[in-house]
């Protein structure tokens, strides 16, 4: 007898790196991104890819902070997890961690389907920093792992289309300000877990748009898809279209025939069932289906290089193996975003279930076995048939909330009155950083606050924005102005603002930052130098405590001085800030890297040495960063240890 649906709460422990404290100091830089494409490959793409890849692109994280303070320490960490389950398979879902599916296991047969990553170890993929590897993420928002990897989502158990239980889950996406909703069931006795999604843009103007479902699966597998032909792009910057699956003398449908870490979009031809399945030897895997909004699909590999084997090790745990991945996305590739029509929405319905089927063989045998194989078990039509009759749920209001995401949807709908029926952004979830936002929309005025502390949470959307000029000019209001105006493009205006704040403001070193990021990004090194020593002196004196938010502005505020004084030729100055840093902040990874580079301006060569030999481990190490393997290089003419090799490209350093 099948058994019915059920939703059940659980905990999971996994030994975990602790998130630590976002970064208080507001994102104003470009986004440093690694997909990005010369633009001689946009001459030879379809217009329309072309036209994508250059919407819209995101030009900072703001509002959005970053998250670099965790390490690589691990402990036992207990997390929520919400489980669901039928009689065929069990999903494991934390809804704390940007509501990932860790775990999709297969009872019949005991596989899991997904690769499990044994640990929580964060790292600086997501596009605001923190992030981990493994199970079926979603992706919202921009280029690249969303902001909301490691994030609280709204959850809550709402009925199914099938009468059962459904599990929802739902949040306000900060980068395009787009609320989202994602479904998950099992129908009773189905071998699938279905997945509805929907983005809803409730703003009265078109809005970019950006999702893929990023699912991880062991890498010794064969990925295979409807197409003929992919783009290529790797860390190179290059987008080219190559031939699958073989392409340059070996196939690329295996992960591990790939020397770096490279990206292939599939191009599937229009009609054609979108799916995309990791087989391992006899056959057995995972298969991902959808409905056709979903369009694109993808292989990521690492690769078989020192880089590429470094990082796998990096994101889970020596000796546990490897994995790639395989995703589904609203575009052909991810370098696009589509736009979203005002007040209008996009929903599609996503499968995942265990396929068996020959994964070897010439090529299009093994696609049309695959797709018989496929149509048997989950007829396309069905998968339509669930996308229509779930579309008839997706308003239903939740029967009980399972766990809490952020307060910043609500602040939304508190500001537009607006009714968003089956996604409750409730009043009740405003915490503190959203309290003095609050204050501003039934005030208009921003609170001043009543101790000497770090600014806060920024706001920067249009309307945010108008309300901060017509509010009354105080300090804190002229900082949170600036941040907008330089959000928005107008530079001039956010340092004007910037030099107000200072003439009246308890704390300079909020504004003395902000103008000297400015200053670099017009080329005025010199005074951004000395802007940055007059802030990290501000801050030194005012810091009133050795508490996680003071020793996070400390850090991050002494990082970014480090780098501009270095940057303008001023060893001297750069060694006081560092030593000013509390002695556990000098001892993380980062700022040993810090050292190093201290070191090399200061002529110290074999000191500087000394710092690599001795070890250390830069925990937020971005995607793409050679800076290890440049610095390397002025220390050493030996060859980078492995320790230190990150590279994604074999013209790296």
């Amino acid at each position: 007898m099948a058994i019915v649906t059920t939703i059940r709460r659980d905990v999971v422990t996994l030994p975990a790196a602790l998130p630590g404290p976002d970064n208080p100091l507001p994102p104003l830089r470009p986004l440093d991104e690694v997909h990005r494409i010369d633009e001689r490959d946009r001459e030879n793409l379809p217009a329309d890819m072309a036209r994508q890849i250059g919407h819209a692109p995101l030009h900072s994280l703001l509002p959005v902070p970053v998250r670099d303070g965790y390490g690589r320490a691990r402990e036992p960490l207990r997390t929520d997890a919400l489980i669901l389950e039928n009689d065929r398979l069990r999903a494991t879902v934390l809804p704390a961690l940007g509501g990932r599916i860790a775990s999709l296991l297969h009872k019949p047969t005991g596989r899991e389907l997904l690769y499990r990553n044994p640990v929580l170890q964060p790292a600086n993929f997501a596009l605001n920093g923190s992030w981990y590897s493994g199970g079926i993420e979603w992706n919202i928002g921009a280029t690249g792992h969303t902001t909301l990897s490691c994030s609280p989502l709204h959850a809550a158990r709402v009925p199914a289309p099938d009468g059962g239980e459904m599990l929802r889950l739902w949040e306000w996406e900060r980068l395009r300000d787009l609320p989202f909703q994602i479904d998950l069931w099992l129908p009773e006795g189905s071998d699938f877990l279905y997945v509805g999604v929907r983005v809803r843009n409730p703003h009265e103007h078109p809005v970019p748009t950006y999702w893929w479902s990023n699912i991880a699966v062991p890498e010794e597998r064969r990925v295979l898809a409807p197409a003929a032909e992919a783009y290529h792009f790797g860390y190179e910057r290059r987008l080219r279209r190559v031939p699958v699956p073989a392409y340059d003398g070996s196939d690329r449908t295996y992960p591990l025939n790939s020397t770096f870490a490279a990206d292939y979009f599939y191009d599937l031809p229009d009609g054609r069932r979108r799916w995309i399945a990791a087989l391992d030897g006899d056959g057995h895997g995972l298969v991902q289906t959808s409905t056709d909004a979903l369009r694109g699909r993808k292989l990521f590999v690492w690769g078989t290089g020192p880089g590429g084997r470094r990082w796998q090790d990096w994101l889970t745990e020596p000796g546990t193996g490897g994995y790639c991945e395989i995703q589904a996305g609203l575009a052909r590739t991810q370098l696009e975003h589509v736009s979203l029509a005002a007040e209008s929405e996009v929903s599609w319905l996503e499968a995942y279930g265990p396929l068996s089927a020959p994964p070897r063989g010439e090529w299009d045998a093994v696609l049309n076995g695959v797709e018989q194989r496929l149509e048997a078990v989950l007829p396309r039509a069905a998968v339509d048939a669930a996308h229509a009759s779930w579309r008839a749920h997706a308003d239903t209001e939740p029967d009980e909330i399972l766990a809490t995401g952020s307060g910043w949807g609500a602040l939304e709908v508190l500001r537009a009155d607006r009714k968003l029926p089956g996604t409750p952004f409730d009043e009740h979830t405003l915490g503190d950083e959203q309290a003095p936002w609050r204050e501003l929309l039934r005030t208009g005025s921003l609170p001043e606050p009543r101790r000497v502390r770090p600014p806060g949470a920024t706001l920067v959307a249009p309307h945010w924005r108008d309300m901060l000029e017509t509010a009354p000019a105080t300090p804190l209001t002229e900082y949170h102005l600036g941040v907008a105006q330089w959000h928005a493009g107008d530079r001039a205006q956010a340092v004007r603002s910037w030099e107000r704040a200072l003439e009246l403001a308890p704390s300079l070193w909020p504004s003395l930052r902000c103008l000297a990021v400015a200053d670099q990004e017009s080329g005025n090194h010199e005074r951004a130098a000395a802007r940055y020593a007059e802030a990290f002196d501000d801050l030194c004196r005012e810091r009133r405590d050795s508490g996680e938010s003071w020793t996070a502005a400390m850090a991050a505020l002494g990082r970014e001085a480090v780098g501009a004084l270095l940057a303008a030729r001023r060893p001297a100055e750069a060694r006081t800030v560092w030593e000013r840093l509390l002695p556990e902040t000098r001892e993380r990874g980062r700022f040993r890297l810090l050292e190093a580079e201290i070191l090399c301006a200061e002529g110290r060569r074999e000191e500087a040495r000394a710092v690599f030999d001795a070890g250390f481990e830069v925990a937020d190490l971005r995607e793409g960063d050679e800076t290890l393997g440049r610095l390397w290089a002025r220390v050493s003419d030996a060859p980078l240890p492995a320790r230190y090799d990150f590279r994604m490209r074999p013209s790296a350093p």
